[in-house]
């Protein structure tokens, strides 16, 4: 999975994606700071993962990995040049989500680029540039097809395609809302990869004072939810700065930090649930004595395809997954106990793999 991070500048984005990352990213209190597009890749944690890599002394337990990318401080007209922003746009059109980091602190200290906190009118800011950055690449698709249009059916049909398309976006409307009509639509517009129509997760960056109770009583934070409801959007309350001191402590130290601060869940944890939640994804997992693993599949995947994220070999000669859930194996206290037990199941290529689910594949090719 990959994450890119936008937001104005001094918004808290790159103290953010150090604290996730521990990657390092420059950081400071003026505009730009962040003047390449930096990436960091993240493991998820699975505390499941854990209890398999110690109950088969696997020698090596290998999480499923989220990828990061921090982009620089976008501003009004970035998408024509000003400020740095335009020429990093092009690094989240690979993404799978935008991670869209909301001021929703007041501080005297922090200089706001556009004067005051407002955080609708800092959505809407960024909301506009990528709109015009999308509206950008349909007017050179648009220039590259109309011509030939006119003695090829199919380029006539993609024309109609980017002129509804581009009537959607001139009305200030994000491109998820648009609904394809057809197989051809479908593929033609997921490849125009189109920064509007990807889902999006606001980060709503708060003072300490306002993360135990979750933001409840931020007025800030309340506009970002409803805003996030109209658009069916994810929303996950953080602390910049408290992330970045937890990405310092050990994971028994951050345990009792996060105890301390009466929080259950560091940013990462909210962001992860937040981001497999918004784009249906659930992780299942592999076990043995040379690894212990979490794979990351779209909820509804069927077995042959989740074992073709092994491999493909796995896919193209599928017999079957031998299948048991985590608890059942943890409680058996191994795949011989549960199969003892009847709760190991041989699945075949209709079954539909769910999180949690501990699958050996069988195959041949």
């Amino acid at each position: 999975m990959k994450l890119g991070i936008v937001g104005l500048p001094n918004v808290g984005k790159s103290t953010l994606f150090n604290s996730l990352t521990k990657a390092g990213a420059e950081s400071a209190n003026y505009p730009f700071c962040t003047i390449d597009p930096n990436v960091g890749v993240v493991p998820v944690p699975d505390k499941r993962l854990d209890v398999l890599g110690k109950m088969y002394n696997s020698k090596k337990v290998t999480p499923a990995t989220i990828e990061f990318v921090d982009i620089a401080g976008l501003v009004k007209g970035a998408s024509k040049g000003e400020g740095l922003g335009n020429q990093f746009l092009a690094n989240i059109r690979e993404v799978d989500a935008i991670v869209h980091v909301v001021r929703c602190f007041e501080d005297s200290n922090v200089v706001h680029v556009d004067g005051n906190v407002d955080p609708v009118r800092d959505i809407e800011t960024i909301n506009y540039e990528l709109l015009f950055s999308d509206l950008e690449i349909l007017d050179r698709r648009y220039q590259k097809t109309h011509r030939q249009a006119k003695m090829d059916k199919v380029l006539a049909k993609e024309v109609a395609l980017i002129e509804r398309l581009k009537e959607l976006l001139e009305d200030g409307k994000m491109a998820a809302v648009f609904e394809p009509q057809d197989e051809d639509e479908e593929k033609w517009f997921a490849g125009y990869n189109l920064l509007t129509a990807k889902p999006v997760i606001y980060a709503a960056n708060v003072a300490e004072d306002d993360l135990a109770d979750d933001g409840e009583g931020n007025p800030y934070v309340a506009k970002v939810r409803e805003l996030a409801a109209q658009t069916d959007s994810g929303v996950f309350v953080v602390c910049a700065k408290i992330e970045e001191e937890i990405a310092e402590l050990s994971d028994e130290e951050k345990g009792e930090f996060l105890e301390d601060l009466g929080i259950k869940e560091s940013g990462l944890d909210k962001l992860i649930a937040a981001s497999y939640a918004l784009l249906g994804l659930i992780s299942y997992l592999t076990c043995g004595e040379d690894e212990s693993r979490a794979w990351t599949i779209q909820k509804g995947t069927k077995a042959p395809q989740a074992a073709g994220k092994i491999h493909t070999d796995f896919e193209r000669g599928f017999i079957c997954a031998e299948v048991v859930k985590f608890d059942d194996l943890v409680a058996s206290g191994g795949m011989a106990g549960a199969k003892e037990k009847g709760l190991l199941g041989l699945q075949g290529k209709d079954y539909v793999v769910c999180d949690g689910d501990v699958i050996l594949f069988r195959f041949n090719v």
